[in-house]
């Protein structure tokens, strides 16, 4: 197969790199960590004006109408410079959303603001005890007329401390664990009965657990069926995964690139570091557990096409399984290569290792996936 970039694809390599080579390096991060929600309006106004905001959507909604490796390219690069803007949150997750299953009338309130940078979304969905499975949800959507009544708790949803709008999973019907009965609802952030609390997260970026009390929304805040959204919400966070997949890579092949200058540069008995023969082999199996990670990226990235749900779910767990094994002993690696300077908030190499530590525990780590290639007969 032809793994080569087409000459579009490249040039959006060229600007995202250049882009973010000009406006975030780790200095410039740690002071995007101190705004309000944590994260810089500016980059985020930055990328939606050479259009990276768009690119996944149509064109007649107003997009680029590119595909999974457009949004592989860009989440590549925002790993590597370690980015806090909500790209996963409000573009493929919050798009992927009102692509997938939107109305068109759900489509032109929301993915214009998308697209300019003056909206961003937030997918409310984690409950107390659910763990990684999509279908517990114990949060209500009662009808009451031709309206919804949303009452519960989500927790740690990312980027919903300074979201303009949350993308909330609710039960309509049937218990707590039913695969039926769940709906998908476009929430208002600032509507009555939400109470927010928000924090930051080990990697720097935000959080929030938000209460639902007596919200009320329309029925046209529903995405697709209220009764019968699973299979929307599978595929939206298999698209979720294949990102994180992405981002993951971006952050080895920049911790790999760290580690192999600090080596270089660290000397003990008066030599380099580097210069031991152990120490290199340990670089080398770094190298190759990365372009493992990348192999399977790549794999995840065409899966995501896969129309037969159940061969796509079970490819993109299988990349999850390869990704979260190799972040694991890349950033490990990295680490121990670093020695003591490595755990501390001034060293760059340490908020690598957070950033992949939550990669691999976002939306599924690495035993709960690897469960899910077993049980669908595949091998790792």
């Amino acid at each position: 197969m032809d793994f080569d970039l087409s000459e579009e694809q490249r040039l959006l390599k060229e600007s995202i790199d250049g882009l973010l080579t000009d406006s975030y390096d780790f200095e410039q991060r740690k002071k995007y960590m101190q705004e309000k929600g944590g994260w810089s309006k500016a980059v985020w106004s930055k990328l939606a004006e050479q259009g990276l905001l768009g690119l996944p959507f149509t064109e007649a909604d107003g997009g680029f109408g590119a595909g999974g490796v457009e949004t592989m390219i860009v989440m590549e690069a925002l790993g590597k410079a370690l980015v806090l803007e909500p790209y996963l949150a409000t573009v493929v997750i919050g798009g992927g959303f009102l692509r997938h299953g939107g109305s068109a009338e759900q489509k032109a309130a929301h993915i214009p603001g998308i697209i300019d940078g003056s909206k961003t979304f937030a997918f409310a969905q984690l409950e107390k005890n659910s763990r990684y499975d999509l279908f517990d949800v114990a949060t209500t959507a009662k009808k009451k007329g031709s309206a919804y009544v949303i009452d519960g708790e989500k927790f740690v949803v990312l980027n919903g401390e300074n979201a303009d709008t949350l993308i909330v999973t609710a039960r309509t019907k049937g218990e707590r664990r039913d695969r039926n009965g769940i709906g998908v609802f476009l929430v208002p952030a600032n509507a009555k009965g939400i109470s927010r609390k928000g924090y930051p997260t080990q990697d720097g970026l935000h959080a929030a657990d938000i209460s639902f009390t007596g919200v009320e929304v329309g029925s046209d805040a529903a995405i697709g069926n209220p009764e019968d959204a699973l299979a929307l919400i599978e595929r939206v966070v298999d698209e979720a995964r294949v990102a994180l997949c992405a981002e993951a890579v971006g952050a080895m092949d920049e911790s790999l690139k760290e580690t192999v200058e600090y080596i270089k540069t660290r000397k003990q008995f008066g030599v380099a570091i580097g210069s031991f023969q152990s120490l290199q082999h340990r670089a080398s199996d770094m190298f190759v557990a990365a372009e493992q990670a990348r192999s399977m990226s790549m794999f995840a990235t065409m899966a995501g096409d896969f129309e037969d749900a159940k061969e796509r779910a079970s490819a993109i767990a299988a990349a999850k399984v390869q990704i979260g094994k190799s972040l694991k002993f890349v950033g490990q690696q990295s680490i121990q290569l670093h020695g003591g300077i490595g755990m501390t908030m001034e060293a760059k190499i340490g908020h690598y290792f957070k950033r992949l530590t939550m990669i691999e525990n976002t939306f599924g780590d690495t035993e709960y996936h690897l469960r899910r290639v077993a049980d669908a007969g595949g091998l790792i």
